[in-house]
């Protein structure tokens, strides 16, 4: 498990040319730990318990090296300041990029469920 998680900060190191951030080195562990639940759940479909325990065991071992997302509270309060401070007319891809880029300028992206911004900044948008 470790040997496939350094290799991935290995090869992140050398593509960047430099060390990665602890940011991404959070973003290489949540994917670890994803790809790990998926399988997981691929194993369980094959009818492999015991794979499929193994593979969640590995899963909770990353989950506890990663610091905690960002509660939904905590996403709609910047997301509310964000919308506030943006100018809201003309094309609405346009403006819901520019809440995108403002909100990922003061959030580490690694500490957010992506799915969730994307979900409550639509909503949010369509509201006004």
């Amino acid at each position: 498990m470790t040997q496939s998680i350094l290799s991935e900060v290995y090869a992140a190191d050398k593509s960047a040319g430099s060390p990665v951030s602890s940011s991404a080195i959070s973003a290489i562990l949540r994917r670890a730990t994803l790809r790990r639940h998926d399988s997981a759940g691929q194993f369980i479909k094959a009818s492999r318990p015991d794979l499929a325990q193994k593979e969640q065991r590995e899963a909770d071992i990353l989950a506890s090296f990663l610091p905690p997302l960002m509660s939904e509270a905590d996403i709609d309060c910047i997301l509310n300041e964000v919308i506030a401070e943006t100018t809201l007319n003309g094309d609405p891809r346009r403006i819901l990029g520019q809440v995108y880029k403002t909100f990922y300028s003061k959030v580490d992206k690694s500490n957010v469920d992506t799915e969730i911004v994307k979900r409550k900044a639509e909503a949010l948008l369509l509201s006004i």
